[in-house]
């Protein structure tokens, strides 16, 4: 049974106050109006008087006769909680992650203060030591590939800071994570794949030091051998695709479809990496589908590509977000110094081109003839 919305004015709140917990209005600074609010949200007069008025009733807002609506001055307190977030790049997936957890953040009363590290274990050594050097109350990071940062997290430990990771964990360091089920996506998406008449299925990566690409390739594999279906090396190698030099990357693809046994679809770890294959696929004059199939082991991309898949693993990357916030404030708020390291790992979903309402054909450039 679905569980009921709250009320609009509720869900008009919580977005007003996540934006001002991102630093999207300034304390001091003019509000925004009754007549934005409607117009953003698409809400009646009404609805948007009545979510003012609570964020006024709550202390996060003050009216001035005469002169509006403002964002309420915030003295330090003992009391005043803080975090930092640290994330990777940008894009869809990481974008609604920061939503969960800023959603979360203003629900519970945390100001959040935000680092973007581009991959960049420096950058993300240096903002852990910010947010101690600043003492926020608690962390949530999403690790950058390959990150053996170790002194930085002993320190945090040391220091009683609670710490969350996102998206993928570090095998060598006990801490709290929340992610989505990447085993499960692996194995899953295979099987559909497989029930659907392929038999022939390469992988196509692009970060391979992640505990999220290596539980999706144990999956695909694990999904490989419940079906008796023998697993080839050349088509499960973790190695780097999107990021290689163009004719390095069809290369690859020419060697893959050339063999005696070419693959009948291509599974990619994730949405940028679809679109990166379907590009290079067209370039070698093959269509999408007809030629061969694109699947993907997560949604996040630079568009929706799930109309061009067969079939597509769904993130939760929102409640992923949801979560980690709340784990980390369950850790703030412990009346105990010490907890055990918990793993939390959210259920994918999984979409194929039949459920669509839609999907997108891909037609390859002319073969120059022989």
């Amino acid at each position: 049974m679905t569980a009921a919305r709250p009320p609009l004015y509720q869900q008009v709140k919580r977005e007003l106050l996540a934006a001002i917990a991102a630093g999207e209005y300034s304390p001091g600074k003019p509000f925004v109006t009754q007549r934005e609010i409607c117009e953003r949200f698409g809400v009646s007069h009404a609805t948007a008087v009545r979510a003012l008025n609570e964020l006024a009733a709550e202390g996060h807002v003050v009216r001035r006769r005469g002169q509006g609506t403002f964002v309420a001055e915030r003295k330090p307190q003992a009391g005043d909680r803080t975090i930092a977030c640290i994330l990777q790049y940008h894009g869809p997936h990481v974008t609604q992650l920061l939503a969960g957890v800023e959603a979360t953040c203003a629900e519970l009363g945390y100001r959040l203060y935000l680092t973007h590290c581009e991959g960049d274990v420096a950058r993300e050594e240096n903002a852990l030591r910010q947010a101690l050097a600043h003492n926020v109350s608690g962390i949530i990071i999403y690790p950058a590939e390959g990150s053996q940062v170790a002194d930085v997290y002993a320190d945090i430990h040391s220091q009683r800071v609670p710490l969350v990771m996102v998206d993928r964990y570090r095998p060598d360091l006990a801490t709290d994570a929340v992610v989505a089920d990447n085993f499960g996506a692996g194995k899953e998406l295979t099987a559909e794949l497989i029930a659907l008449g392929h038999r022939t299925i390469a992988t196509l990566w692009d970060e391979t030091d992640a505990t999220s690409v290596r539980d999706r390739l144990a999956g695909h594999l694990h999904a490989l051998r419940e079906n008796n279906i023998p697993v080839r090396p050349d088509l499960t190698v973790l190695r780097t695709y999107r990021s290689q030099p163009v004719e390095q990357r069809r290369t690859i693809l020419r060697e893959l479809l050339n063999g005696p046994q070419p693959p009948t679809v291509f599974l990619c770890a994730n949405g940028y990496i679809l679109a990166t294959a379907a590009h290079d696929l067209a370039a070698l004059g093959l269509d999408i589908p007809g030629d061969v199939d694109l699947a993907g082991m997560d949604d996040a991309g630079p568009f929706d590509v799930l109309p061009l898949t067969v079939a597509a693993v769904v993130l939760p990357s929102r409640d992923m977000g949801r979560q980690a916030m709340r784990l980390l404030h369950s850790r703030v708020t412990s009346d105990s110094p010490e907890w055990n390291p918990e793993l939390v790992v959210l259920p994918i979903s999984l979409r194929t081109r039949e459920s669509a309402p839609g999907h997108l054909r891909v037609v390859g450039a002319p073969r120059d003839q022989p």
